[in-house]
């Protein structure tokens, strides 16, 4: 999965949770939106509300499922549902956590190309070197499990495989950091959002501000 300085940057908006969020993100049109499956989240949301988020979105968005180290068979059961078509796994999963996911839904779901995105605390990591060579589809770089806090940047100068980027990213700051770093995609949550809600305004400036 190679891309150029000169792709442009793909969109992920998460944590939706109203049918509000669907309607703006069917506007606007990002590669990704996120349905966050962790009751520790304010984003969290039931498999049941998801799948009725689901039916409204725009095929043409891909739908992430973020977990935190939970029972592969769950995954496994929104893939083969229909649910999601990408998993974020932002705990503390390992190569062979992905490797058993990878064959459950394989043998479990007419739905086997569901991607895998494994996420990397940046405070957490000694080198880059985990990142790179993990055998997700994507990495994730991020200072925390939707933290909203961003963190050094310039470490990321070394990572020659394509990255998410999340953690304190906004309206105001991705245009910029989309221009300096290159990365594959750039991942918002609290960032587009007023009170803990998603903000149709602010999540709009966001999608405006990475062309």
């Amino acid at each position: 999965m190679e891309q150029s300085v000169t792709s442009k940057t793909k969109i992920k908006i998460c944590g939706l949770s109203r049918i509000e969020d669907i309607s703006v993100a069917n506007q606007l049109l990002p590669d990704f939106i996120g349905f966050v499956f962790w009751d520790k989240s304010k984003r969290n949301v039931t498999k049941e509300q998801a799948a009725d988020l689901k039916r409204y979105l725009d095929k043409k968005i891909r739908a992430v499922g973020v977990f935190v180290d939970v029972d592969i068979d769950f995954i496994a059961d929104l893939v083969s549902y229909g649910i999601i078509d990408v998993a974020q796994l932002h705990g503390s999963e390992n190569e062979e956590y992905i490797k058993r996911l990878r064959d459950k839904i394989a043998n479990t779901s007419n739905i086997n190309t569901c991607r895998i995105i494994k996420a990397f605390n940046i405070n957490h990591m000694n080198s880059l070197d985990e990142a790179e060579n993990s055998s997700a589809d994507y990495i994730m770089l991020d200072s925390g499990k939707g933290s909203g806090v961003t963190f050094d940047w310039s470490v990321l100068s070394g990572l020659t495989r394509p990255y998410f980027l999340a953690g304190g990213l906004s309206p105001d700051n991705v245009g910029e950091v989309i221009k300096t770093l290159h990365p594959y995609a750039v991942d918002v949550s609290s960032g587009v959002e007023t009170d803990g809600v998603k903000d149709a305004d602010k999540m709009r400036r966001f999608v405006e501000n990475t062309l």
